[in-house]
């Protein structure tokens, strides 16, 4: 797949979707699981994660509610909701407040799924190419400026 090793953090309330998630992609992934949305915020403080995958119903805050608090420190990570319902307003509030990637229903399909998270890997990696690369033309921006004033004043 990739050289870079790519961290996967899975919020789900139900400790048997995090083992079979865990099961299924640990081989290809290093993959962190979390209980809850405050567990995963934990994770999130400890480990540079690049995907983050996250249930929508959980009892003290909605996968939405996660992942649109965390946007300020963590904007980064690509976000995929997953869930068992399918809710119209759910699918618009991800992709509108919660920045979502991805909607996908559970029962997952292993195959699909999988390939789904390596695109978002590679989403990932495109986006911070693309961000290393601006930083890079606005100095170079800058020294140019600065020559060209340099030489305006001789």
């Amino acid at each position: 797949m990739q050289s870079e090793p790519v961290n996967i953090l899975y919020v789900d309330d139900e400790v048997h979707n995090l083992n079979a998630f865990k099961a299924a992609f640990r081989r290809s992934f290093n993959v962190f699981t979390a209980e809850s949305a405050k567990a995963g915020r934990a994770v999130l403080e400890q480990t540079p994660i690049h995907i983050i995958v996250t249930d929508q119903r959980m009892p003290e805050m909605t996968g939405i509610e996660f992942l649109e608090s965390i946007i300020p420190l963590y904007p980064e990570p690509i976000r995929i909701l997953l869930t068992g319902y399918a809710d119209i307003n759910a699918v618009i509030d991800a992709i509108n407040k919660g920045q979502v990637y991805l909607y996908i229903t559970k029962p997952w399909q292993e195959d699909e799924l999988r390939l789904n998270l390596e695109k978002a890997f590679e989403v990932f990696a495109l986006r911070k190419a693309n961000k290393e690369l601006n930083e890079k033309l606005f100095l170079a921006n800058q020294q140019l400026e600065f020559m060209l004033r340099q030489k305006l004043l001789s």
